[in-house]
């Protein structure tokens, strides 16, 4: 956070909004660095060359400088070809990237992340199984970010049965059980990151949520209404 100049990141713009008359502060996934907040400034004059770079799912490298949180952009330059996200899948890009910004502290380094946000809009550009795709990165940030779940063995250190079905506590983790909630197959799918059954997918979506939802002390997603919204529209 101290470093004086930064150069040529590699980074995603996560989120902006404008500041004063003509420039907007960025939050920015780098890769090395973690999150960080940028100011750019003069990108919404009219000339402005900077602006069309400064855009969500484009990869780009950055340079930027300051002591001080709000870090001051000197250069961005596209890094490869812009991830197109149309429909839905637009929406769900736009998930992880709030998710991203509630996980993430500023200025803490996760590479990791870095690595499977890219995985993540790769696959949302195929849009062939999107739900899969979510709860794959779900899983992912939040193993990167200390949140992760025993899949491997329920709460009495037993194997986890494919055949058999568990309750689930976010504090505690899973215990068999006859009326549990989620089948061992899901945990271990969510283990191997192989989610292709359509009840799999189904608990898999429950078992997250409860997890987000506590790591985020219930504080709403604000994308994940929007998309809500977007589903129920179109099952009409």
């Amino acid at each position: 956070m101290t470093d004086n100049l930064v150069y040529l990141q590699p980074a995603y713009i996560l989120a902006q909004r404008k500041y004063r008359e003509s420039s907007v502060i960025i939050d920015v996934l780098t890769r090395d660095f973690g999150r960080v907040s940028i100011l750019a400034r003069g990108v919404r004059k009219e000339k402005s060359k900077t602006a069309g770079l400064l855009q969500a799912f484009m990869p780009i490298r950055i340079s930027y400088f300051g002591k001080a949180e709000l870090k001051a952009l000197s250069h961005v330059e596209m890094a490869g070809p812009s991830d197109n996200l149309q429909g839905i899948a637009l929406y769900c890009g736009f998930y992880v990237n709030e998710l991203i910004t509630r996980f993430l502290h500023p200025y803490d380094p996760h590479p990791e992340v870095f690595t499977c946000y890219e995985a993540c809009l790769a696959s949302l550009l195929k849009t062939e199984n999107i739900e899969a795709t979510l709860r794959v990165f779900e899983i992912d940030l939040t193993e990167a970010t200390g949140y992760g779940l025993e899949l491997d063995y329920d709460l009495d250190n037993n194997k986890i049965s494919p055949l058999a079905t568990y309750h689930f506590d976010v504090e505690r983790g899973v215990k068999m059980s006859p009326d549990g909630h989620v089948s061992g197959a899901t945990l271990l799918a969510l283990k191997s990151r192989q989610l292709l059954e359509a009840q799999t997918l189904l608990e898999a979506k429950w078992l997250m949520r409860k997890v987000i939802n506590s790591c985020l002390n219930g504080k709403p997603l604000k994308s994940r209404a929007v998309i809500n919204q977007i589903m129920q529209h179109l099952e009409k």
